[in-house]
């Protein structure tokens, strides 16, 4: 059984980089960020795949479905793909008043055992992001699948399958509207290349 699993980070919403989005309601794609997931679905059609799986926030559904139009699929949603939950302390907030906050500095500082201010770990992150990527291949076994998620579950992921400390994070990019592919199967996983960007 081998399954070919596209990791792909959302496009990019407004204010991308200036503030915590987390599991904040409302956070959709702008002008910029549609057209760049319309590209991304122009990009994803030199590939063949079953499905096109998404975490519930806004912004990955509608990148999703860009990608599911331009491949004449539909979306399906799985809630493990979703967001890291940061908690209403941290999400919402400025890059400069979370490097204020001590319990933000240990979490970036300590991402193998700090708990975020949901109560989120990096280890139970790291823990239902696999279970998904595990059950659509199972789903789709010797097929490929499309997953639209965020750039920390795509991180935990590559950790998980490269065995990398989840400390290891900071140590690679995954940029909006960006392709992480991995082939699943019955033996391991292998990261087949890591963050293709679209422009």
């Amino acid at each position: 059984m081998t399954t070919t699993i596209f990791l792909v980070r959302h496009a990019a919403h407004d204010n991308v980089g200036s503030f915590l989005a987390g599991r904040m309601p409302g956070i959709r794609l702008g002008v910029d960020g549609r057209a760049q997931a319309e590209r991304l679905g122009e990009r994803m059609q030199r590939e063949r795949f079953d499905a096109v799986i998404a975490s519930p926030r806004e912004r990955t559904q509608e990148t999703a479905s860009a990608v599911a139009l331009a491949c004449g699929l539909g979306v399906r949603t799985d809630e493990r793909l979703d967001e890291i939950d940061f908690g209403d302390a941290w999400s919402g907030k400025t890059w400069d008043a979370l490097n204020g906050d001590p319990s933000w500095v240990q979490w970036n500082e300590q991402r193998g055992t700090a708990r975020t201010a949901g109560g989120e770990s990096m280890t139970e992150v790291q823990a239902r992001a696999v279970a998904a990527l595990s059950d659509a291949a199972l789903r789709h076994e010797d097929g490929a699948v499309v997953l639209v998620t965020h750039a920390d579950i795509i991180k935990a992921v590559v950790c998980h399958v490269l065995d990398l400390p989840l400390g290891h994070v900071h140590r690679f990019d995954i940029s909006p509207a960006s392709i992480t592919p991995i082939v699943w199967g019955d033996w391991g996983a292998r990261l087949l290349w890591l963050n293709e960007t679209i422009a």
